[in-house]
């Protein structure tokens, strides 16, 4: 089943029942045909267009050409397999200026994902999504939660073993509720504080711990413009690697008779307003949009957001 959303579809396959035993993975490493991808300060080498017109690429790499750039103790994350070829993330922190000095300089750019991800194949973003969530996992969690030894990475890179009181600790994705709040042929988005004027998203939050998603939904909204919804409808997710958490995004309809005044709560949300299907549409067309309120934005297509007022647009 295809997803919409830019960061999903990853076409590889992560041999979760492989990349536990060590000696596995040690060859993976030492295989002629494995490839590479290296971040440096978090961002990927990602490659210019081949021709006018084309994607640009993930800068894979073999093992031999990061000789030099790498250390032994380099941070190296297994990401999966394709075609009978091992792919994994190399972290190239402890490197200088590789995107300019030694073998590196020339044959591509360390970019920021955000920024880069929508000039790539749908499925290279998915797999950067992947690399550069398991990278920045394990820069922040080198000492045990536990006792505050140091941890060492095990399984491929999908855990982190404590060498003092062995406890284990594995990457962790914060689950994110996005939700479109639909009221007949409207929906409301809001304005976050920081946002420029105008600009307008669907409503989201963290789901917090013992609360069921469609249950985070209606607090969220509740608790961000004081609208009760009784319809919740799960449309898809999005791996956000910003830096790990799954949006979940939903359709959620306002209770029959409830208030369609929205008050804000003034921290999260600065601003919220009701949007005609018309106007919504013509938006998602890249018009310029203006309505009684004044102009308005709307999320680009890197986010959700964009692909569930495409969705609700889409609905007769």
């Amino acid at each position: 089943m295809s997803n919409p959303n830019v960061f999903a579809n990853n076409p590889l396959d992560r041999a979760s029942d492989k990349r536990t035993d060590p000696d596995w993975v040690t060859a993976q490493l030492k295989e002629p045909s494995t490839l590479f991808v290296p971040l440096w300060d978090l961002k990927p080498l990602i490659l210019p267009p081949a021709s006018k017109g084309d994607a640009r690429e993930i800068g894979w790499l073999r093992k031999g050409a990061l000789d030099g750039l790498a250390s032994r103790k380099a941070t190296t994350v297994f990401l999966g397999r394709e075609n009978d070829k091992s792919f994994f993330a190399i972290d190239l922190d402890l490197a200088k200026d590789p995107e300019n000095e030694g073998p590196l300089a020339g044959f591509g750019k360390f970019h920021d994902l955000r920024a880069a991800a929508m000039s790539l194949p749908g499925e290279d973003a998915a797999i950067l999504a992947q690399a550069k969530s398991m990278i920045d996992w394990h820069k922040r969690h080198g000492f045990c939660a536990v006792c505050g030894a140091g941890t060492e990475i095990e399984e491929g890179g999908y855990k982190r073993q404590c060498v003092a009181c062995g406890a284990e600790h594995f990457p962790r994705t914060d689950p994110v509720v996005i939700s479109l709040v639909i009221d007949g042929d409207k929906c409301l988005m809001g304005r976050g504080p920081q946002w420029p004027a105008g600009m307008f998203s669907a409503l989201a939050g963290f789901l917090e711990p013992g609360e069921a998603m469609e249950e985070a939904v209606a607090r969220e909204i509740w608790e961000e413009v004081t609208l009760k919804v009784d319809r919740i409808e799960y449309q898809f997710s999005q791996p956000w690697p910003f830096p790990s958490s799954l949006m979940m995004g939903c359709i959620a309809h306002l209770a029959e008779g409830a208030s369609a005044e929205a008050m804000v709560d003034g921290v999260e949300i600065a601003e919220a307003r009701w949007f005609s299907k018309d106007a919504i549409r013509g938006a998602l067309a890249g018009e310029k949009m203006e309505d009684e309120n004044g102009a308005f934005g709307i999320p680009p297509a890197l986010a959700i957001a964009h692909q569930l007022l495409r969705v609700w647009v889409a609905e007769e």
